[in-house]
C-alpha cells in the first residue's frame, strides 16, 4: 500500500505537466452514450439535487465516499479473523486492484467530472456539483482541510475507479466467507457506486473499467496462484540444498 499511495500521488508532484496530459473528453463522451445523451452525474443531480442544500441522502452518499479509506482495508482483517486460510490470496487479489490501477493513473490520467465542469467540458458548468466538497467543511469542521489534502493526493486519477474495483473485490472476497458478510460487502459497492457518479467524482465509465479491473484480477488469479506457488517450491527447495550444504 505504502507503494501504491507513493505511486498514485507523484504524478501530481508537478500539477501543470499532469494536466496538461490529462485525458478530459473520452469519459464524457463514453458517459453520453450510457446516459442516452446526458451524463449520468448530470442525470441524477438535475433530477434529485437542489443548488445549496445537501439532503440526507446526498450526506449518506457522501460519508459511504469517505469511509471507502477504511473499508478494502478493513474486508481483509475481517478475513483474517474468520477465514485466516483465505487471507493470502484476499489479499493478493485486493491490492492486484490497487497496484494495477494506480498503472492506468500514469499511462492515461483522466479527469473526473467535477474537474471537467470546472474547466468548461461539461454542459452547466455551474450545474454540476461537487457535493462531497459543500458538505466537507460542515460535517469535519477544522480538520477538513488538513484531512483533504492528505487524502486527495491526486486529483487526475479517476480512470480506473479504484474506489469501485476495490469495493466490488471486497464484496466477492467477503461473499467467500459467508453471506451475510457477503450481503454487507455487496450492498456497500453498490452504495459507494451510486455515490460515486452522483457526488460528481468518478463518471459512470470509470466504475465499468474499475469493474472489468476487478473482474480481470479474479481471472487471471488462479493461474498466477499456481505459477506462484511452483517458484516458492524451487526457492524452497533450492534452499533446503544450500542449508545442507
Amino acid at each position: 500500500m505504502w507503494a501504491y499511495v507513493a505511486a498514485y500521488e507523484m504524478p501530481h508532484d508537478d500539477p501543470e505537466r499532469l494536466a496538461a496530459r490529462t485525458r478530459v473528453i473520452y469519459p464524457i463522451v463514453a458517459d453520453r452514450v450510457l446516459g442516452l445523451g446526458v451524463p449520468p452525474t448530470l442525470r441524477l443531480q438535475r433530477a434529485f439535487s437542489t443548488p445549496g442544500q445537501i439532503s440526507r441522502v446526498e450526506r449518506v452518499l457522501a460519508m459511504s465516499h469517505w469511509v471507502w479509506f477504511a473499508i478494502p482495508h478493513a474486508s481483509l482483517a475481517f478475513i483474517l479473523w474468520r477465514r485466516p486460510d483465505r487471507f493470502a490470496r484476499s489479499a493478493a487479489r485486493m491490492y492486484g486492484a490497487f497496484d494495477t490501477g494506480v498503472i492506468f493513473y500514469w499511462l492515461i490520467p483522466t479527469a473526473p467530472p467535477w474537474w471537467a465542469a470546472q474547466h468548461g467540458h461539461l454542459p452547466g458548468k455551474v450545474e454540476l456539483r461537487r457535493i462531497m466538497i459543500e458538505y466537507g467543511p460542515e460535517f469535519w469542521g477544522s480538520v477538513w482541510k488538513p484531512l483533504y489534502d492528505v487524502l486527495g493526493g491526486n486529483p487526475l486519477a479517476a480512470m480506473p475507479s479504484l474506489h469501485f474495483a476495490t469495493s466490488l473485490m471486497g464484496a466477492h472476497l467477503l461473499s467467500e466467507v459467508g453471506p451475510v458478510a457477503g450481503a454487507v460487502g455487496w450492498t456497500y459497492a453498490a452504495t459507494l457506486g451510486l455515490a460515486l457518479v452522483y457526488l460528481g467524482e468518478h463518471y459512470a465509465a470509470d466504475l465499468v473499467a474499475g469493474a472489468a479491473l476487478t473482474e480481470t484480477i479474479r481471472a487471471v488469479a488462479p493461474p498466477l496462484e499456481s505459477v506462484a506457488a511452483r517458484l516458492v517450491a524451487s526457492l524452497r527447495a533450492l534452499e533446503a540444498r544450500a542449508g545442507t550444504a
